[in-house]
């Protein structure tokens, strides 16, 4: 019994691969497919050659189903919130960052923290005031009949 791959393709992608089908097939030209998916020839020329040495997997990225190089592991995220819960409890997570970096040695972004400490509960995005100036003075007249300079 011959086996059988399960390929996830997204309609974008299937639709691709139909055309880059019909440029190995000499149905439309390359330079015709690069116009209609608006890729350049030479990705159009990659695509080609992808579908040709892998089949209709050569059209999904290779990347997908994989986790991102840039994941905070999760190591750092325990200790993160642990050194959090025990010391910076009523730190914002500006202030938070800094001490995290300069006394623990933790390096990350102020809005990565913001997102675990939501997720978490421990913070709650406060209600955005309006835009405060000076609250406006009610002029009168002066003693002597005129306004104030």
């Amino acid at each position: 019994m011959p086996e059988r791959d399960i390929i996830m393709m997204s309609r974008r992608e299937l639709k691709k691969l139909k055309i880059v089908q019909d440029a190995i097939s000499g149905q439309i030209t390359q330079v015709m497919a690069a116009e209609v998916l608006k890729l350049s020839r030479r990705q159009v020329r990659r695509l080609v050659r992808g579908v040709r040495t892998e089949g209709e997997a050569g059209i999904v990225h290779k990347s997908r189903g994989k986790p991102s190089n840039r994941l905070i592991a999760p190591e750092v995220k325990a200790k993160a919130l642990s050194a959090y819960k025990e010391v910076y409890i009523g730190f914002g997570p500006t202030l938070a960052i800094e001490k995290l970096k300069e006394r623990e040695w933790i390096g990350i972004g102020k809005e990565t923290l913001r997102k675990w400490l939501i997720e978490e509960g421990l913070w709650v995005r406060g209600k955005r005031k309006g835009a405060q100036g000076a609250q406006g003075v009610l002029r009168t007249d002066g003693p002597d009949g005129r306004q104030p300079s």
